[in-house]
């Protein structure tokens, strides 16, 4: 697949859509991944009322712009507030909490759906 071009992608311009199965609680708006030639997905998220399990797929770093963000791991409770990040490597069970989170997720590969029939 050919790359795409270097561009700005504005924040005025995201558009958030469900995120599978947990769009009630989880949306997600892309900026970056297969679509563009790209092995690294990245994206903004909304979180609200959020309380979901999920197993990560993919190397994925979260940047928490506003709110707070729990991900509990099978060994610990990683909190964290704003310019704050979690690091989570492919293959972690994790069940993720919010109220009402804005983060910048970036995920590694962006592929990852693909290669797997499992939803996240």
């Amino acid at each position: 697949m050919k790359r795409s071009q270097p561009r700005v992608m504005e924040w005025a311009n995201s558009t958030f859509q469900p995120r599978f199965e947990h769009g009630d609680q989880a949306q997600a708006a892309h900026l970056c991944g297969t679509d563009d030639g790209s092995k690294l997905g990245a994206g903004f998220g909304r979180m609200t009322k959020a309380s979901f399990e999920w197993t990560v797929q993919y190397d994925e770093i979260i940047l928490v712009l506003e709110g707070k963000v729990t991900a509990i791991t099978e060994t610990q409770t990683l909190k964290a507030g704003p310019r704050d990040t979690i690091w989570l490597p492919a293959g972690t069970r994790v069940t993720y909490q919010a109220e009402d989170a804005l983060i910048f997720y970036a995920i590694q590969p962006a592929d990852w759906a693909q290669s797997d029939s499992t939803e996240g």
